[in-house]
């Protein structure tokens, strides 16, 4: 739906409904169909064209091969990727995928090629020196490669994946890759396959929306989410049902400043904590181009928490905010609680005494949680 018509629903999935925006393709999903074509003609000799694959939430897309070629023990298949309406750099970028045959036992082996890069500081969600192909992609790609396996009757699936990206390198120019240590390339990403596009005006729009529908559901609990992995956290949290569910993604003050003339009775905001230690410091836009991972911030609330001097030092030189709490972790020195206090204060100002308890939630890559600020509302102490 468009303009001023009301969704049917809350989450994710209604809102982009709600802008009208087309969505598109993740690398890691393209990467995915790249590698299913790829292994299947190694092993068929004939290449599938359009090739589907089944993302975790279910759909499954069809990717039209742009690049076809087979050679001794190798096949290579490339698909251009879509981000839809989402003004992402990597639109349009070709994603290639070779598959060689390994001996039994090898299991599933991944390789960054042209114009992937790789992990050379700590605090990602992968060891130094891997190719910068997350976790998620990774098990998709392990997945498809496993049932092509299985049809063609192997009882597993021993290859080497080696995904590149034409001109990645200097696409990379132009995202936070080198700052945070990976090189020579892009990073294959996507927690769901799905490209979630973000015109600022028409998803806010749809929080305002979103807002409306589950007042009018009689919701009095809601929960603003910075993306799928912690919608799922907070469902888990607290069984609230779809309605309830407002997809902050970075727009954190748009949520908190339309509650604040529309309230209801308990917010809880839940994201990751690199996200949230932005909300903490007072940004009301949490995307990466608009704001940044203070560390320095982060080093005085750890001194706070106890950190001595070293530590907070460590902290401030930290690779990421992940880094940074992963640093106070093994000191037992509560970074992430202290976040999402600092958080929590922050939502409460700007909603400005409005009658809304709220109450924060910190998570990792993974979706464990890492940090929690109990509910709290303007008239408490």
């Amino acid at each position: 739906m468009h303009g001023g018509s009301f969704v049917s629903g809350g989450g994710r999935a209604a809102q982009l409904k709600h802008t009208g925006l087309r969505p598109g393709w993740t690398t890691g999903a393209c990467a995915t169909a790249a590698t299913t074509a790829a292994y299947t003609a190694l092993l068929s000799g004939e290449f599938p064209d359009p090739v589907t694959i089944t993302l975790p939430k279910g759909q499954t897309p069809a990717f039209a091969l742009a690049v076809e070629a087979t050679g001794t023990g190798f096949a290579t298949a490339g698909v251009i990727k879509d981000a839809g309406d989402d003004p992402d750099v990597t639109h349009g970028a070709l994603i290639r995928s070779t598959v060689r045959a390994l001996p039994p036992g090898s299991g599933v082996v991944f390789r960054a090629g042209e114009g992937v890069g790789t992990v050379t500081l700590p605090g990602l969600p992968l060891e130094v020196g891997e190719p910068a192909i997350n976790p998620v992609p990774r098990q998709l790609m392990r997945e498809h490669v496993t049932a092509v396996a299985a049809a063609h009757g192997r009882r597993s699936a021993d290859v080497e994946i080696t995904i590149s990206v034409d001109d990645g390198a200097e696409i990379a120019r132009s995202t936070w890759n080198p700052r945070i240590g990976i090189l020579g390339g892009l990073s294959i990403l996507g927690t769901t396959g799905v490209v979630v596009p973000y015109s600022c005006s028409a998803w806010i729009d749809s929080i305002r929306r979103g807002v409306d529908v589950a007042r009018a559901g009689g919701i009095t609990h809601v929960a603003g989410c910075t993306g799928s992995t912690s919608e799922r956290t907070v469902t888990e949290l607290y069984e609230l049902p779809e309605i309830a569910l407002l997809d902050m993604g970075d727009f954190a003050g748009a949520v908190l400043k339309y509650l604040r003339r529309h309230p209801v009775d308990r917010l809880t905001v839940c994201g990751g904590f690199a996200k949230l230690s932005k909300l903490a410091a007072g940004h009301l836009d949490l995307h990466s181009a608009r704001s940044q991972v203070d560390k320095t911030f982060l080093a005085d609330l750890a001194r706070a928490g106890g950190a001595d001097g070293a530590l907070a030092a460590e902290v401030a030189a930290a690779n990421t905010g992940l880094a940074a709490l992963r640093l106070c972790e093994a000191a037992g020195v509560p970074l992430g609680d202290l976040v999402a206090a600092r958080a929590r204060d922050e939502a409460l100002a700007v909603l400005r005494g409005a009658p809304v308890a709220v109450d924060v939630v910190c998570v990792d890559r993974a979706g464990v949680v890492v940090g929690r600020a109990a509910a709290r509302g303007p008239k408490d102490p």
